[in-house]
């Protein structure tokens, strides 16, 4: 599980968090939903110390993650797949995933046996460019390559974006599967609120950084006032 206490995170005048509180438990899915500035993907960015919270505290199991080097959270347990893919282009499929490697917990080998299992197109791309790959392919890659880490939380930040109905639907099984099938504590960031709310077990709705509600995700999906203000969801 991991746990957020009181997040408050600022960019000078700007109060992009003010007190967030929230528990992701284990083996679930936790959508992060709202508005464009709403502050969802500075608490990813904030979780993998990539920016600096003000005030409050970050744990893992207990453990405090907060003024911890961003490579040593992800050797604690925490990978990152960060908005807009953000794969290497000029480096092939494996030159990808072996970065990826360097905080892993297994044999490498091991680790891309898993992963070409979870997605067989990437073993059939392996020594192709990243820039060659579509942006489905791309998104199993950056996927792919927190997962050989062996993370026990999994930081996903939009990773529908630009990707057909289709595909996306794709993703967000293999994210539930994933969930289920390696007891991972997801954090899902998405636009697509009525996507997220299918795959999620609970969910917290941030406005301008602010927590506005924190439930399950059928309770949110049915709340009528959060998806018409927050959600931008109007039943047809």
């Amino acid at each position: 599980m991991i746990s957020i206490a009181n997040l408050s995170v600022s960019f000078g005048a700007v109060h992009a968090l003010t007190n967030v509180s929230f528990d992701a438990a284990k083996g679930k899915i936790t959508a992060i939903l709202g508005a464009n500035g709403a502050g969802k993907t500075t608490l990813l960015r904030t979780i993998t110390g990539l920016e600096e919270a003000a005030s409050g505290e970050i744990s893992l199991e207990g453990t405090s993650l907060l003024n911890m080097r961003t490579e040593d959270i992800a050797r604690a347990g925490v990978g990152h797949v960060p908005e807009g893919r953000g794969v290497i282009a000029e480096f092939t499929v494996l030159e990808n995933l072996r970065l990826g490697s360097l905080a892993a917990k297994v044999n490498f080998q091991d680790g891309l046996a898993e992963q070409f299992e979870l997605f067989p197109v990437l073993g059939e791309r392996r020594s192709q460019h990243a820039a060659t790959l579509s942006g489905g392919e791309r998104q199993m890659l950056a996927m792919a390559r927190a997962l050989i880490a062996k993370p026990s939380v999994l930081l996903l930040d939009e990773p529908s974006l630009g990707l057909a109905p289709l595909v996306t639907a794709e993703m967000m099984a293999t994210i539930s599967q994933l969930c289920e099938k390696q007891s991972l504590t997801v954090l899902l960031v998405e636009q697509n609120a009525k996507s997220a709310l299918k795959v999620a077990h609970d969910a917290v709705v941030l406005h301008l950084g602010n927590v506005v509600a924190a439930a399950s995700a059928q309770e949110v999906a049915s709340d009528e006032r959060l998806r018409q203000y927050y959600l931008g969801l109007v039943d047809q």
